[in-house]
């Protein structure tokens, strides 16, 4: 069985993915670049998982932070990606436990970047920090 913390990334791009308002294509942890059509686009990964040992049970409570990144070209970029940017938020908040695998979900920061390219490009990353719990020795338990 997978480890939480994958249940819980495939949870995420599961509701990103299911979330009829979104408009863009998700992606887990892709290091390609994107092509010019290929924008709008979300991209969800992992980017920390801190550890504390409960030490009334046999178990591990974890803190993942997880990045949902919007790319986006055009003029005024984080104004195209603001719907985008919406959606995903609301996909993501509305379950806070995604199906019982997660004890909290918790926005974090949000980061714009703009660059210019053929095409002036934004990427916005929004942290959403997911706090779980398995047992010491299983980490898909």
């Amino acid at each position: 069985m997978a480890s939480k913390r994958e249940q819980i990334l495939e949870a995420i791009k599961t509701a990103l993915t299911g979330s009829a308002t979104l408009g863009a294509t998700v992606y887990r942890s892709r290091v390609t670049p994107l092509a010019r059509g290929e924008s709008p686009a979300v991209i969800v990964e992992p980017v920390r998982n801190d550890v504390e040992q409960n030490t009334c049970l046999p178990t591990l409570d974890h803190s993942m932070q997880v990045r949902v990144a919007v790319i986006v070209r055009g003029e005024i970029p984080d104004q195209l990606a603001d719907p985008v940017i919406a959606a995903a938020h609301s996909a993501i908040m509305a379950d806070l436990t995604l199906g019982g695998i997660a004890i909290d979900v918790q926005p974090g920061e949000t980061e714009f970047t703009m660059q210019d390219a053929d095409q002036p490009v934004g990427v916005i990353f929004s942290i959403y920090i997911v706090r779980y719990r398995t047992s010491v020795g299983d980490l898909s338990t």
